[in-house]
């Protein structure tokens, strides 16, 4: 099932996070598509408060691949990955990134198709799109 939520701007960030999580059930693997710049950070920085973690501790693991937050609110665990640094899959295999698929805990990937032969069947797809007014439409695929 495919849904949209629309980012007018970045003071809608916060509303849009809230309306993200109310969408996610029980998958735990979530995949965010768009260009440089299309906000992929930005955004799941934003859902990560929105999901209890502590405002300054979510940062872009750009240099890590890896950052762990852990929610103040519910305690759950939560992985940010971002790829685009990784030159191949067995570079993905070797980081250990399908026990951290394997794990129960909520992953966000950055850059998801520098690793799309590892991403579980049950993966939500997300696609941030700029529109042509530099506003963004997030595109959420859950699976059936």
């Amino acid at each position: 099932m495919q849904h949209k939520i629309a980012i007018p701007d970045t003071a809608s960030l916060p509303q849009a996070a809230k309306a993200f999580a109310e969408l996610m059930g029980d998958e735990t693997v979530y995949a965010f598509y768009g260009e440089m710049g299309a906000g992929k950070t930005t955004f799941i920085r934003e859902l990560c408060r929105a999901l209890g973690v502590e405002e300054d501790l979510a940062n872009s693991p750009s240099f890590s691949i890896i950052n762990e937050y852990r929610s103040d609110t519910t305690a759950e665990l939560i992985y940010h990955f971002d790829l685009y640094r990784l030159e191949s899959v067995e570079e993905a295999l070797e980081i250990g990134v399908e026990d951290y698929f394997d794990s129960g805990a909520l992953c966000l990937l950055e850059w998801p198709e520098r690793i799309e032969p590892l991403l579980p069947d049950d993966t939500v797809k997300v696609t941030i799109r700029v529109n042509p007014d530099e506003s963004r439409t997030l595109l959420i695929d859950i699976p059936d």
